[in-house]
Formats: C-alpha cells, sequence, structure tokens
C-alpha cells in the first residue's frame, strides 16, 4: 500500500511516501508557518524522487491537530481536494497520537506515553497512550489544559488505574519545557532525546496505516480544535470587558 502522509501542524512542513510501513520519502521544510507556499511543492517534489504519481497512492494521511490553526486548514483541504478528485481513502490523526508513534522503537506493550505540546503561558495540549501490539490505544482523549491541570489529571489516571511499575515516557516539546514540573510528580519519567519531540510525517503515516487495517476513523479529515484562536479569544475578552 502507498501511502502520502502530509504534517502541516507546527512550524515544520512535512511529506512522506510509505509503502506500507517502509518509508519511500521524506522531506521536511522549517521556514515558519507558510505551508501554504511550500506544500504543493514539496508533494510534487516527493512524486518526482518517487517516480509516483497521486493515481498510485492508496491511502492520504493529515495530522488533524491540535497545532497551528491555519496549517491544519492547509493540510486537511489538501487531503479532502485529493480524496474528492482521485476517489482516494483518508485518514486524519491527532498531532498527540502522531508523537507517540515516534516511540515505537523505544516503548514496549504496555508500557505508557504521554504527549504534551506547548501551547504557551503554562498551558499545553496532551493525551495519554498504551503501546499495544505496536500501536497505540488512547487512554486519556486530547484535550487543552493548564499544564498543572494537566498533570493533576494524568497524576489522579496513574494513581486510579495505572501499576506503579509501569513507568510514562513522556515526548513533544512540552516535555522538554515542562520537565522539571513532570518530574516532581512523576519522578521515575523517561524523556526521548530531542529530535523526537517533533511532529514528523512519517511517524504521523505509520498510525494512518494503522487506523486503515483497524477500520478506524477512515474519511475521519475534519480539524481536531481543542481551543479557540488566539484572535477569536482576543475578540471575546474585549466585548466581555466593553460590557
Amino acid at each position: 500500500m502507498k501511502i502520502l502522509s502530509i504534517d502541516t501542524a507546527s512550524d515544520i512542513c512535512g511529506v512522506s511516501i510509505l509503502d506500507n510501513e517502509n518509508l519511500v520519502c521524506n522531506l521536511d521544510s522549517n521556514t515558519g508557518r507558510t505551508h501554504s507556499e511550500n506544500l504543493m511543492p514539496m508533494i510534487q517534489d516527493a512524486f518526482t524522487k518517487t517516480n509516483l504519481q497521486v493515481k498510485d497512492i492508496d491511502l492520504l494521511v493529515c495530522n488533524k491537530g491540535p497545532g497551528s490553526f491555519t496549517g491544519i486548514r492547509i493540510g486537511v483541504a489538501t487531503v479532502k481536494a485529493f480524496t474528492d478528485s482521485f476517489d482516494i481513502p483518508c485518514i486524519g490523526i491527532s498531532s498527540l497520537e502522531s508523537l507517540a508513534y515516534n516511540t515505537r522503537d523505544l516503548v514496549y506493550d504496555n508500557n505508557y506515553v504521554c504527549s504534551i505540546i506547548d501551547c504557551k503561558n503554562d498551558n499545553c495540549y496532551f493525551a495519554l497512550y498504551e503501546a499495544k501490539n505496536n500501536a497505540f490505544e488512547n487512554l486519556i482523549e486530547p484535550q487543552a489544559e493548564n499544564i498543572d491541570s494537566a498533570l493533576s489529571i494524568l497524576d489522579s489516571y496513574y494513581k486510579d488505574t495505572l501499576l506503579d511499575s509501569n513507568i510514562i515516557t513522556f515526548i513533544g516539546d512540552g516535555s522538554k519545557i515542562y520537565k522539571d514540573k513532570i518530574k516532581e510528580i512523576f519522578p521515575n519519567a523517561k524523556f526521548v532525546n530531542d529530535n523526537l519531540n517533533n511532529l514528523n510525517s512519517y511517524s504521523l503515516g505509520i498510525a494512518g496505516l494503522i487506523h486503515y487495517n483497524s477500520n478506524i476513523d477512515i474519511g475521519n479529515v475534519l480539524p481536531l480544535y481543542l481551543k479557540k484562536p488566539q484572535a477569536q479569544r482576543q475578540l471575546e475578552e474585549r466585548e466581555k470587558n466593553n460590557k
């Protein structure tokens, strides 16, 4: 199965082509939030490098968020356009689940991965996953919280559900930024190397393939917005202050 996987949810614009789980081509561009200009040329470049065309693709995968509101819309719109034009099945994967797949070679079955993405001012997106059969089962759904609230939710779940012997591996830029806070509550926590804290389209493609093979969320490419855009929040705050 040939997979085209695109990730536009962060500053990194990523495009990968996979043959089942084998990486055929991977392109990344970190030029800021100019994905509207970069994405289509990168896709064309990937096709040129692999001697493939859109009609050769069996599955489309995109990052549905959370992350950059504009970036997510670009990725979702691109996948929907390809799906509508070429009748190719598509799947949207969350940023947090994609990050969990970065640990696929590091964690074993029944171990736990917490993905944390920083969204400034001590706020974050987070979710908890359990490794099972080279896939990741969602235990705590993706949500937006203050970092202290997020760690409190995680701590309560851990104490109520997980065995003390099960160590959580933390991943994502938030795990680096809030490492000291995390270690206060989870002194035995594990952290990945910095290069694994970034979103990448290859892990995204692997997650999409597993969803496809399990018949999960096929056709689900609606953006996952866990909080309102900053402009909308600022407008609501001004309206509130003017009352």
